[in-house]
């Protein structure tokens, strides 16, 4: 919906105390496209590297009308809470950029195109959860394709699937190996451009519009697939689909350091890693239907940690599981997309 040149403003209000802020942190560290401006009253005139850790040189501002004075063009509402609703104390805000001839960018569950039926010459609205068109019924075609094929997976929603995924992918380029992302959630699909929002998708047609993604790129080598959700999430069906759709040959498995149980579910006790890991291979294998995928090594968040801490929680789970472990933002992906090009 725009190009990479396009100015940015990240309408963040409340998101970093509430620990919604996904979609603007994602965007503030992977997209090529220049963020002139970050959205939130409560830390104007503050440094983004302060609130947030990622070294940036965007302004943190008090309101929409001064992203508009440093040059904004679209406003992206920064952040992907449970349920995907967008807060009613941020629509003055939305009103505001699209008057200002802003256009907004849009990844939550419900949309914003009936809201704004008028709009100025090259202005837009993109809602990016929108089932995509011409999908079906999968029947795991991927199988058939030559290259790797690597799904990341989790043990909680928002462990960093799709950081742990862009990273490899980065990895894997700077090493002259042709990459392709398959973005599969609002925040990768804003960053890349392209993807298929799977949480829009009706059940049905969920590991088909996976497929048909993942079959766009069988010119690539490798091809990174961003995953969702979590097997032992008791509100997540995410997984199983892009198993099927994607059929890959590895999985990355993504964990936070020290997270014992589910923070939003917290009966549930996260297992051993090493029951986890045969959890995910069982599951994509299926007794041996689609394959053998291998977890080849595990993608640790340790962004809660400070250094020596980090350093001591991947020696832990190293010595665990017996994989290859790295935090990706920290230490780069290279020990993972090592595994992945060995196995």
């Amino acid at each position: 919906m725009f190009g990479p040149e396009a100015r940015l403003a990240l309408y963040m209000e409340g998101a970093f105390e509430s620990k919604t802020g996904k979609m603007g942190l994602g965007v503030l560290r992977y997209s090529p496209n220049p963020v002139v401006a970050v959205i939130d009253k409560g830390h104007a005139g503050e440094r983004l590297a302060d609130v947030t850790g990622i070294v940036h040189g965007a302004p943190i501002v008090a309101g929409v009308g001064e992203a508009a004075d440093l040059g904004a063009e679209v406003l992206i509402l920064g952040i992907a809470p449970p349920g995907g609703q967008i807060p009613d104390d941020w629509r003055p805000a939305m009103d505001e950029a699209v008057a200002r001839g802003l256009s907004l960018v849009n990844g939550l569950h419900e949309g914003l195109s009936r809201r704004f039926p008028t709009l100025g010459p090259g202005q837009f609205v993109w809602d990016v959860r929108v089932e995509p068109p011409g999908i079906g019924v999968g029947g795991a075609q991927a199988r058939l394709m030559a290259n790797r094929r690597v799904l990341t997976v989790g043990t909680d929603m928002s462990v960093g699937k799709m950081t742990a995924g862009l990273e490899i992918a980065r990895s894997a380029r700077a090493k002259g190996v042709e990459t392709a992302f398959v973005a599969t959630g609002q925040v990768g699909i804003v960053i890349t451009g392209a993807g298929v929002p799977l949480d829009a998708v009706r059940l049905d047609y969920a590991s088909g519009a996976v497929e048909n993604e993942t079959l766009k790129y069988s010119a690539s080598q490798l091809i990174v697939i961003e995953g969702q959700g979590s097997l032992i999430h008791p509100g997540s069906s995410a997984t199983l689909p892009l198993m099927r759709g994607s059929c890959p040959t590895h999985l990355v498995l993504c964990h936070r350091a020290g997270m014992t149980r589910l923070p939003r579910v917290p009966w549930v006790e996260v297992p051993p890693l090493k029951e986890v890991v045969r959890l995910f291979e069982d599951t994509a294998s299926a007794c041996g239907t689609f394959g053998s995928p291998k977890v080849v090594g595990i993608a640790l968040n340790t962004s809660h940690l400070d250094e020596g801490g980090a350093c001591g929680a991947v020696r832990e789970v190293e010595r665990d599981t017996g994989l290859p472990v790295c935090d990706p933002v920290r230490d780069g992906a290279g020990p993972l997309l090592d595994a992945i090009l060995r196995a």
